[in-house]
């Protein structure tokens, strides 16, 4: 019993660093990515105002929303990327489930973050200055359906 108390207490106290992901499309690893950004849920609530009730407004729950994920990283030769954002543009748009996932310290799965149905909505190309010596990025943007959390 109080070993399971240490492994739960390490669980809990265990925190992780924001810089050590990567990111999986239909569980295949695709690339390291130099930020992720729009890992957020938000409950939308309808406001109430009950007669007679002044104290207070009754806040209920709608729905969850959930932004676009947005994916940054240094241009490499890989076409994976554009490919799936131009097949969205030419064809049927192409769903595909996938993850962003946490590592700790020594490289192994923190946690991971998946979502589902997701799609390229925006691509966005590295912006291009001879006077600068700085590194050329691509983004892309996905909308889904939904994120859902996982840490062991």
């Amino acid at each position: 019993m109080a070993a399971m108390e240490g492994k739960e207490n390490d669980r809990l106290f265990t925190v992780a660093s924001s810089f050590n992901f990567w990111v999986e499309l239909d569980g295949v690893f695709v690339a390291g990515f130099t930020e992720v950004s729009g890992l957020e849920a938000e409950t939308e609530i309808e406001e109430y105002r009950e007669g007679g009730v002044n104290g207070y407004v009754h806040k209920l729950p709608k729905g969850v929303r959930y932004p676009n994920l947005v994916l940054r990283r240094g241009v490499t030769k890989s076409p994976v990327l554009w490919n799936w954002y131009e097949s969205s543009i030419d064809g049927p748009i192409t769903r595909k489930t996938g993850a962003i996932v946490l590592q700790n310290a020594d490289g192994k799965e923190f946690g991971r973050w998946s979502f589902f149905d997701g799609y390229p909505v925006k691509w966005t190309g590295p912006q291009l200055n001879a006077s600068t010596s700085d590194v050329a990025f691509e983004s892309i943007e996905i909308a889904h359906t939904g994120l859902y959390g996982g840490f062991n």
